[in-house]
């Protein structure tokens, strides 16, 4: 005759830890696969051109030298930084890039906008005599959360404009737009639109400038 025996104690103790282990490891491993595919960001398409400064105020060519700025823009990283938390550190995003360096970004955009408004845009290499030169030097070029839900994204630079190696005007520009969302897709989309700003903020500086050396 059979009888029953059930699991001594100390069989119980293993596997019960057993278990536990088993069922922690296929969590982590569902967390693991639920995380965010990286993802590379640029300006996007370039928009329409807007009519707003004269065509005849416009120089006919320009010389312009890539952007230059902090080390720190000289990197495929994306990053933001929280005003209401530690307004001093900036924090990169885990799973997000740019598809370029910010300087490199900037400088496209830059020069496809002026290009855009009918400026021939010409390098420091094929510059002709008595070309003006524009040299653009970036501050900031930041996604900045004044709060978990809500950011902007912020670019300010200081452009120089020279011709036959005399200063001609130099100016700050700052402009800030809002992100549609608090995520590295809204940051980029408004870095991208505060930098389409900026270049009809220099368009209309230009179109002041002399057009011709005295």
């Amino acid at each position: 005759m059979r009888t029953n025996v059930s699991p001594s104690p100390l069989f119980r103790r293993h596997r019960v830890p057993a278990l536990l282990l088993a069922l922690a490891a296929a969590a982590l491993a569902g967390c693991a696969s639920k995380s965010p595919a990286p993802a590379n960001y640029d300006f996007g398409p370039l928009p329409a051109a807007a009519s707003t400064t004269a065509a005849a105020a416009k120089p006919a060519a320009l010389v312009m030298a890539d952007v230059s700025g902090p080390a720190a823009l000289d990197s495929e990283r994306m990053h933001y930084r929280l005003l209401y938390a530690d307004a001093q550190q900036t924090r990169p995003y885990a799973y997000n890039h740019w598809s370029g360096t910010p300087l490199q970004l900037l400088t496209q955009r830059l020069k496809a906008r002026v290009a855009q408004a009918g400026v021939k845009v010409l390098a420091p290499s094929d510059a002709a005599a008595g070309a003006m030169l524009l040299r653009v030097e970036v501050e900031e070029f930041a996604q900045t959360f004044s709060s978990a839900s809500q950011s902007q994204g912020s670019i300010r630079l200081r452009a120089s404009a020279f011709r036959n190696h005399q200063l001609l005007d130099q100016r700050t520009f700052a402009r800030s737009s809002p992100a549609a969302s608090a995520d590295a897709g809204g940051g980029a989309r408004a870095l991208a639109e505060a930098s389409d700003a900026l270049s009809a903020d220099l368009l209309a500086w230009l179109a002041t400038l002399p057009a011709a050396a005295k």
